[in-house]
């Protein structure tokens, strides 16, 4: 079982209807898919690379060598107890860029190509959320208009790097979690692995395919189709060997949006994971975006259901 491959420039051919469904059904039954033939430039994701690869050389790995993570690995192998693990920390490099924060200054080059890239991406990103829409009987637009409160949607980039780690047994690369935002697009490594999303109580590979985009949802795509299209759980695995890079952009709501189920559209559904008979339905709650980020950040890497019962309750 492979998390499945669309070629996404068949939308606009005679296989249009055919390329929906397959979407449908990475949103439906994955929450994970990968895009090929996406319209960004095998030319432009080759720089991406190697600025992203030569910044981590010049200005992170040297901190990463030094970083608290590093030590309190260091300190766990000298105790010399077995079976003990790094629960609350990520053996991951990562730095976030956005439109208002300072960026890395090395290469020289790193930002005009990092601008470049998160401008395609951006529009990749809304190109996806349409056929969303379409897919989910909803007006073209819908989704990145609930998107926007007072100001216009969140557009991040978070650049990691999961450096050779020599005790894997001892430390996740990247703890299981599922997204907290919209429709995540991630350009990954294509030579080292160590990804995986959760399916059907199983931990699967996002395997490594050069130049794909690889799209997921997040808990807000989950709550606008009320549940039709869920978040998935993944991880990163730390590997003894190689260098994983990461480059994924968010299209998250803005902090100011108000996010609630499409009802009018989409059929309703409910949270019923973990019920029992005297329980009474919950259907995901209606709330404002910010109020949200305020369970996630405690709770990231808890179970997610409790977080839309306690932003219901904000």
């Amino acid at each position: 079982m492979a998390v499945p491959v669309i070629d996404f420039s068949k939308l606009e051919g005679d296989e249009r209807e055919k390329t929906m469904a397959e979407i449908a059904k990475g949103c439906e039954g994955w929450g994970f898919f990968q895009l090929v033939n996406h319209g960004i430039s095998t030319e432009l994701l080759e720089r991406v690379k190697k600025v992203c690869s030569d910044c981590f050389k010049l200005e992170r790995e040297d901190r990463f060598k030094s970083s608290n993570t590093v030590h309190l690995l260091n300190n766990l192998v000298d105790t010399k107890e077995e079976g003990k693990r790094l629960e609350d920390i990520d053996w991951e490099d990562v730095f976030l860029l956005q439109d208002n924060n300072q960026w890395p200054s090395n290469p020289p080059e790193f930002i005009e190509i990092m601008k470049e890239y998160r401008k395609e991406l951006k529009t990749l990103a809304e190109k996806v959320m349409e056929v969303m829409d379409e897919n989910l009987g909803l007006e073209k637009g819908y989704i990145k208009r609930a998107f926007s409160g007072e100001d216009q949607p969140f557009f991040g980039t978070k650049v990691s790097h999961y450096p050779p780690c020599p005790h894997p047994e001892m430390v996740t690369g990247l703890r299981a979690h599922t997204d907290a935002g919209g429709v995540i697009l991630l350009f990954q490594d294509d030579k080292v692995g160590g990804l995986e999303m959760l399916k059907d109580g199983e931990w699967l590979d996002v395997q490594p395919l050069p130049n794909a985009i690889v799209i997921n949802t997040g808990d807000q795509i989950e709550v606008i189709s009320n549940g039709k299209y869920k978040s998935a759980w993944h991880r990163v695995l730390a590997k003894t060997d190689g260098n994983r890079r990461s480059i994924a952009s968010f299209y998250n709501p803005s902090l100011s949006a108000t996010i609630a189920p499409a009802t009018e559209k989409v059929e309703k559904k409910v949270l019923n994971e973990g019920k029992s008979e005297n329980d009474e339905e919950i259907e995901y709650p209606k709330f404002v975006f910010g109020d949200y980020m305020e369970v996630y950040v405690k709770q990231k890497f808890l179970p997610k259901e409790p977080r839309f019962h306690a932003v219901r309750a904000v």
